[in-house]
């Protein structure tokens, strides 16, 4: 039996994607890249955004079709509207939700059966999240041997006008300590060297326990306090933080310890204090601008991500240029324009969308000309130095490799050693462009290895 499984959207669908595997290889299933060979097939869909919904609806046409010529089972679970559920429940065989993740194999055991949670369809209420905590406790499947994605937390309490996770995923619900940490020490002695922790409002963790669980910075203190005994090196990552609740604290935190990478995702989302306002952001970009101040001062090397929405309701030409002004201010090294879409359940669905597409596209198109030129000016200033890389690909030109710098800045590496996917190496930076540049190796070293390799 093979099942083949779509993962649309985030890193926390890619991360639910591997306990959905786990599932179903111990039920006997084996997982196959070609949907013509599989007799269950399924997908973790995204209502946040319009695209991948419409990538679910022309899978399942497709896949509907074949049921002509042969059997099938098929399924559709992960971030899901009320309103996109009720019209997969028409189409697809199986929906649930990832808390019921426990009880897919009965499921496909009673093959199209529908648990009465899956059927539920709340208007306007959200998920309930009393059993996320049973998914929590399947072992995944990763996906890859030396990068994992750890969640921490799910849900989301903040209700920003243009986001539909709130009704996705439910209120927020922090996973216990003690398994996280659990979890990243088995990860790093397995060998993994990038662990990203993962959550909806990461630097929420905790609050939703009255007291009864740690904060999000005493989090992050346990792992590097667990990086400072471990005898590998690893570097430890989260997304996505919200500007409201980022402290002095955490970054403190990060500066002190190793493993706790230098790398930060803030969202903005938007430089003007009026489309934050109608955005809900809850924060002024004020706050934001101490918040980029305590970065640079305590952790100068540290590279910073953010995200972008372009062309939201009530954005107009001002505001827009607010935002330009905004990017030059911090000189992101990475930011994730997105163009504005409504979304159903969202409060702005309500709305008018009343700029173009036209405007949309040229306002993406100028805000990433900033980004190229400030992450352009970044990457010069590393040229000559030699920086740690974690080798994850090959380039396409052979004889070549791809890496990710701690600050997650692509690396192209004069080198091909198929040894070396999964390692953190040394490498000398000889140029840069904006957002990537190249390197020669060093040397390959690992903490567990008393030898370093010296390149030839």
């Amino acid at each position: 039996m093979k099942y083949h499984l779509i993962t649309l959207g985030c890193q926390m669908n890619l991360s639910d994607s591997e306990r959905v595997s786990s599932v179903l290889e111990g039920m006997g299933y084996v997982r196959t890249e070609k949907e013509e060979d599989a007799s269950l097939l399924g997908i973790l869909a995204c209502s946040v955004r319009q695209k991948p919904i419409d990538k679910v609806y022309n899978k399942i046409a497709q896949w509907n079709k074949w049921k002509n010529k042969r059997n099938l089972i098929t399924f559709v679970s992960g971030c899901l509207l009320p309103a996109d559920k009720e019209k997969f429940l028409k189409t697809f065989d199986l929906i649930f939700q990832m808390s019921e993740l426990g009880q897919l194999p009965e499921m496909i055991r009673g093959y199209g059966v529908v648990t009465p949670a899956g059927l539920k369809i709340p208007q306007p209420l959200m998920p309930k999240n009393e059993h996320i905590a049973t998914m929590w406790n399947i072992k995944p499947k990763y996906q890859s041997t030396y990068e994992a994605f750890v969640p921490i937390q799910n849900g989301c309490d903040k209700f920003c006008t243009f986001c539909a996770v709130p009704y996705t995923r439910g209120r927020e619900v922090s996973r216990p300590s003690a398994e996280i940490i659990d979890e990243i020490g088995h990860l790093v002695n397995q060998g993994y060297k990038s662990i990203t922790l993962l959550g909806q409002n990461v630097n929420s963790y905790g609050l939703d326990k009255n007291g009864e669980e740690v904060s999000f910075a005493e989090l992050l203190r346990q792992i590097g306090e667990f990086g400072k005994i471990s005898e590998h090196e690893f570097w430890v990552y989260f997304t996505s933080p919200h500007p409201q609740d980022m402290n002095r604290e955490v970054i403190e935190v990060i500066a002190t310890y190793d493993c706790l990478a230098k790398q930060i995702h803030l969202p903005m989302q938007s430089g003007d204090e009026r489309v934050l306002i109608r955005m809900n952001r809850r924060h002024s970009m004020d706050k934001y601008r101490r918040i980029v101040a305590d970065i640079r001062e305590l952790i100068p090397d540290a590279t910073l991500f953010t995200d972008i929405i372009v062309g939201f309701t009530g954005e107009g030409e001002a505001e827009f240029q607010s935002t330009i002004a905004a990017m030059e201010e911090f000189k992101f090294n990475m930011a994730y324009i997105a163009m504005y879409s409504p979304r159903p359940g969202a409060a702005s669905y309500r709305w008018e969308d009343e700029v173009s597409s036209e405007v949309k596209k040229e306002r993406l198109h100028q805000l990433s000309e900033v980004l190229k030129a400030t992450s352009h000016e970044y990457n010069d200033t590393l040229v000559g130095q030699t920086l740690r890389v974690l080798v994850n690909g090959t380039d396409r030109k052979t004889g070549f490799s791809t890496g990710l710098t701690e600050g997650k800045i692509i690396v192209r590496l004069d080198h091909y050693d198929g040894s070396l996917m999964g390692k953190i190496v040394a490498v000398k930076i000889t140029s840069a462009t904006h957002l990537s540049m190249s390197g020669e190796l060093v040397k390959v070293e690992d903490r567990s290895n008393t030898n370093p390799v010296l390149s030839e």
